[in-house]
């Protein structure tokens, strides 16, 4: 199944086995992690960009992995401006 989602470009969330990613012109720059069964991790493809605000920098650029930053969620209101900011920032950084 794959679903479609716009937020003034388009991109489409593919399901893989448990973790989702938004492509774009096949490549990755987002993901959607279920990391509990009360939590999900929403990581971005951001590079060597320094972690702000909820942004977790895992250390991923050191080790080479596509997605660097996650903001966990545990609630779907805290899907807000900021993730989406971010969501924006990695497509931009993608093209």
């Amino acid at each position: 199944m794959t679903k479609s989602i716009v937020w003034g470009w388009a991109k489409t969330l593919r399901p893989g086995r448990a973790k989702p990613s938004s492509r774009y012109r096949n490549h990755v720059f987002a993901q959607v992690k279920p990391t509990s069964h009360t939590r999900i991790d929403f990581g971005f493809a951001l590079g060597n960009m320094k972690a702000t605000g909820r942004l977790i920098d895992t250390g991923g650029f050191a080790k080479k992995d596509h997605i660097t930053h996650p903001i966990p969620i545990g609630q779907p209101q805290e899907i807000d401006d900021e993730v989406r900011h971010w969501l924006e920032r990695a497509h931009e950084m993608d093209t």
